[in-house]
């Protein structure tokens, strides 16, 4: 009996490790304004283990990534963000994080940013 529940547990164990995904694609909302936000959130990002690609649009706010789920998740990620300085929806920067960006980086004083792409309404 002893030794059905050990096979039981280990075909458990080996379809969850299955389960996850060594290139998955993910993609989230961060917070920022410039070049200067780009490097510095894609520089976090990368900083992650597990973390193999990371693109952040300036028009978009969208953090495009691809990690590896068997040694990172998307907290983890958020986290690192969140202390370089740049809120996602999830989690916020604290003040003490975000007062390190550079001022032109300040995203939480106004909507605009400097990608060109800004309404004249």
């Amino acid at each position: 009996m002893k030794n059905k529940i050990l096979i039981l547990t280990m075909l458990l164990i080996s379809t969850l490790g299955l389960a996850q995904d060594k290139n998955k694609k993910m993609v989230m909302d961060v917070n920022g304004k410039c070049d200067m936000c780009k490097m510095r959130i894609e520089k976090a990002a990368l900083a992650v283990p597990g973390v193999k690609f990371a693109d952040w649009s300036i028009p978009t706010h969208q953090l495009t990534l691809v990690m590896d789920e068997r040694k990172t998740d998307a907290m983890k990620i958020k986290t690192a963000l969140v202390e370089a300085g740049h809120d996602t929806k999830e989690l916020k920067a604290s003040q003490e994080a975000y007062d390190k960006i550079h001022p032109c980086c300040k995203y939480r004083e106004d909507n605009s940013d400097d990608s060109g792409h800004h309404d004249n309404h």
